[in-house]
């Protein structure tokens, strides 16, 4: 019996591949457990095209990723933020801060997480964030802090 893993089976083989198995095995602990499902023709096919509309969704999130890298790397994105009697920031800028005032200034949405603030910024003046989109897909936004 020809069996197509919908999980890594220990000993067995890892998720979307096809084997050969003892009929038992197959119906009472693949099947059965919802390991696996009899590898006929349609099931292949429709295992086939998810496989494909997967790798189709990849590369357009990753064309549309680094497309927003472009952008962000052309943008100098400010925050005003109000300044004590030494010149430093009344706390430091958060990852938070930075999302916010970009989706607000731009309409460009990024999540928070994606930011890598090296060192807290506590200092008016003009930083650069590296910012980690995903599959592998890095920019770098310019960051202008101001006092007021």
């Amino acid at each position: 019996m020809k069996v197509l893993l919908l999980k890594d089976v220990k000993g067995l083989g890892q998720k979307g591949e096809i084997k050969e198995v003892k009929d038992g095995y197959g119906r009472n602990f693949i099947i059965g457990k919802g390991h696996g499902l009899h590898a006929t023709n349609d099931v292949i096919k429709k295992h086939d095209a998810k496989e494909r509309a997967k790798e189709q969704q990849k590369k357009d999130d990753i064309a549309r990723l680094e497309k927003e890298s472009k952008e962000l790397k052309e943008l100098t994105v400010t925050i005003v933020k109000k300044i004590g009697a030494n010149g430093a920031l009344f706390g430091a800028i958060t990852k938070d801060e930075v999302a916010k005032a970009l989706f607000e200034q731009t309409k460009i949405e990024v999540d928070k997480k994606a930011f890598d603030i090296k060192n807290p910024i506590k200092m008016t003046g003009l930083f650069e964030i590296d910012v980690k989109l995903g599959y592998g897909v890095h920019s770098t936004l310019k960051l202008d802090i101001i006092g007021e």
